[in-house]
């Protein structure tokens, strides 16, 4: 995984990819570092031949899981009984089991069960497991005369060899291999295995499985890895990419024109290089000879969409090219891997939208996010504020360990840098507090809840700030006089809102086993690895509380309307999976009473003059950057059909969505 973003995007990667520690020993130990940071352990014993137990906890903000696994292998070392027990990432109770007898194989867990026939060799990959399951399926691939395997409950997964490399840890030396495994995702999951094909360690610029005592060569890993990832996506740019060698003209177009909020039918628009050159009536601008003219058939041409909150990795491009995303904000990230990105996705070395950085921050504790820049004191502050400005980063994110007075000091040196300060609200500080401090936006529509339980002790370090809200948003008061002077506080501040309101709608509707509202228009055409990962629940309610969960996030959509017509900006951002939460998320803006006209304004003309690139961006005008789309129907009317996107041109270049999406194994 990449990043930590928020509760579904970690618990949909962690589904899809499990973190795994290493094959069978009779007692060994795994540490599982966080930007260096410890952040928990997997234990394993193998009391008798073919036997496995194994134990995995880790806290992430007082999140985590902790599990206990009991595992039964057969001869071939594939697993024939799997019993788990315990809680998972957002402390859901979690009792899978699994076994194969005979020709049949049967499951249980939260989210589905089944059974069926089987003749032949197959892997079982649980939900949840404290067991080496990832390291256990490389070798069981290696082993197999083609390095493919099916999977269960659905699925095949393939090895390929990348290459070796020595590492060193102290006075210890290991040549360790390098593997691919793909059919867990979109992309491929690599793994380093030792000279037995055992697996050795799981590594990212986020967090890492190492044996313990080979925490210093993590990032070293993680590097190596990361440079196989990029190699991987930057292939797919010769085949994607398709920028038009004497540019591009778009003919019978209905050209949207975001200034004025409606469509203009009959239009040309010609791009030279990477800039629109002309727009006008058909048959009155003047096209170069030998242009490529497409046929726009009368579709949608607007500019394309931007994606105010997310956390980017590499597949992340493909995924919001593929949506028709064209400029992305990213709200925290490994500082080296942001650079990287935003470099190759600029240059065309990788495929990409434009990308935005802003700088992560947080203080010190049991509760610290995953980012090396912890802050405690006015000089550290400085000292990583300055370091991002002189980075090209153009925020701050404060994030919710940060001491509360740091936070006038921090907001007033950001803006003498020239940047912009939003985040989380610091714990022991309220949503008022912080904007009079000097924040210009606040992420996550959560944040504005707890402004007004802000004198009641709530941890909002701690998934308190998800639970509180569940239990109590149901009975909010929108019209009470002191939700009424907060909104007029925000609107005399200019404060700006980042909802990602469809991560809530996972955390507080979801129910395991049920295909969530978040991904029903999508979810049949992902891999087969990546559905279950979405079947996985949300926020486990107490009892008899579904209800009431449920309704108290209808209050959070409600609040995205209320603050709109109040007239307080809104940027449209996810915090979840790439280009498709963006759809959703513009979707339940409609639903929250924002007309979509509006809706499609604020994701892209009102994002651009908020990131300060109206000049250049997020209208489609002569003299601006050539990033725009076509959609073969009318979100204007029913904005789910921003869906529909059959072309995307970023800075000139074309993509076709129907190309990228069938390079991720994402059916149309």
């Amino acid at each position: 995984m990449n990043k930590t973003r928020s509760w579904l995007r970690l618990t949909f990667l962690l589904a899809t990819v499990p973190l795994i520690a290493a094959g069978p020993a009779s007692a060994e130990r795994w540490v599982r570092p966080s930007q260096g940071n410890p952040a928990g352990f997997r234990e394993t014993e193998t009391p008798a031949p073919g036997e496995m137990h194994c134990h995995f906890e880790f806290n992430d903000r007082g999140r985590g899981p902790n599990l206990d696994t009991h595992m039964i292998l057969g001869d071939d070392g594939l697993p024939r009984e799997i019993t788990t027990t315990g809680n998972d990432y957002m402390k859901g109770s979690v009792n899978e089991s699994f076994s194969w007898r005979g020709g049949a194989v049967r499951w249980q867990n939260s989210q589905e069960q089944g059974e069926r026939p089987l003749d032949g060799p197959a892997f079982y990959l649980s939900r949840e497991s404290a067991c080496p399951e990832l390291g256990m399926l490389a070798s069981a691939l290696l082993a197999s005369e083609d390095q493919q395997l099916t999977l269960l409950p659905d699925g095949e997964a393939s090895l390929k060899v990348v290459g070796e490399r020595t590492f060193t840890a102290g006075d210890e030396e290991k040549k360790l291999r390098q593997v691919s495994l793909t059919g867990l995702g979109f992309s491929p999951t690599f793994l380093w295995l030792d000279r037995n094909d055992a697996f050795f360690a799981a590594t990212s610029m986020w967090f890492s499985f190492l044996p313990e005592g080979w925490e210093s060569v993590g990032e070293e890993m993680a590097r190596v890895d990361d440079a196989a990832n990029t190699d991987w996506t930057a292939g797919l740019v010769g085949r994607l990419a398709h920028p038009p060698e004497l540019g591009v003209a778009f003919k019978n177009a209905r050209v949207w024109d975001a200034t004025r909020g409606k469509p203009v039918d009959a239009q040309t628009v010609l791009v030279i290089g990477n800039t629109i050159q002309a727009v006008g009536a058909d048959g009155t601008v003047e096209l170069p000879k030998d242009v490529e003219v497409i046929d726009a058939g009368g579709k949608l041409l607007m500019p394309g969409l931007w994606d105010m909150h997310t956390h980017v990795g590499d597949l992340d491009g493909i995924l919001n090219l593929a949506a028709g995303v064209t400029t992305v904000r990213d709200m925290a990230n490994d500082m080296d891997k942001a650079l990287a990105l935003r470099l190759a996705w600029q240059e065309g070395t990788a495929i990409g939208p434009r990308l935005i950085l802003s700088g992560f921050i947080d203080g010190p504790g049991p509760y610290a996010g995953p980012t090396k820049i912890l802050v405690d004191t006015e000089e550290e502050a400085r000292v990583a504020i300055d370091r991002y400005g002189d980075l090209g980063f153009e925020q701050i994110k404060i994030y919710s360990s940060v001491l509360p007075e740091l936070v006038p000091y921090m907001a007033e040196r950001a803006h003498h840098r020239g940047m912009r300060v939003s985040g989380h609200i610091p714990n022991g500080m309220t949503a008022e507090q912080a904007i009079r401090d000097g924040f210009d936006e606040i992420q996550h529509a959560n944040m504005l809840f707890l402004t007004f339980w802000g004198d009641e002790g709530i941890d909002t370090r701690t998934p308190a700030r998800f639970t509180e809200v569940a239990q109590r948003a149901a009975d909010f008061d929108f019209e009470a006089p002191e939700t009424l002077a907060f909104f007029e506080l925000l609107r005399e501040k200019a404060i700006v809102v980042d909802p990602t309101i469809a991560i809530f709608e996972g955390m507080f509707t979801a129910r395991p086993g049920v295909v969530p509202a978040t991904w029903k228009p999508i979810i049949h055409r992902l891999p087969p690895q990546v559905r279950r990962g979405m079947m996985g629940g949300g926020l486990e309610p107490p009892a008899g509380q579904e209800e009431r969960y449920e309704r108290s996030y209808e209050a959070m959509v409600r609040m995205v309307g209320e603050v709109h017509r109040a007239g307080i900006p809104i940027v449209a951002g996810t915090d979840t999976l790439a280009g498709f939460g963006l759809h959703r998320e513009l979707e339940l803006y409609v639903e929250a009473g924002i007309p979509p006209a509006e809706v499609l304004t604020l994701a892209t003309l009102g994002s651009a003059k908020i990131a300060g690139r109206a000049e250049r961006l997020g209208t489609i005008e002569a003299g601006k950057l050539a990033d725009f789309i076509l959609v073969d129907g009318d979100p204007l009317a029913e904005v789910s059909d921003i869906r529909k996107v059959t072309l995307t041109i970023k800075d000139g270049t074309i993509f076709r969505p129907s190309e990228m999406y069938r390079a991720i194994g994402v059916g149309q």
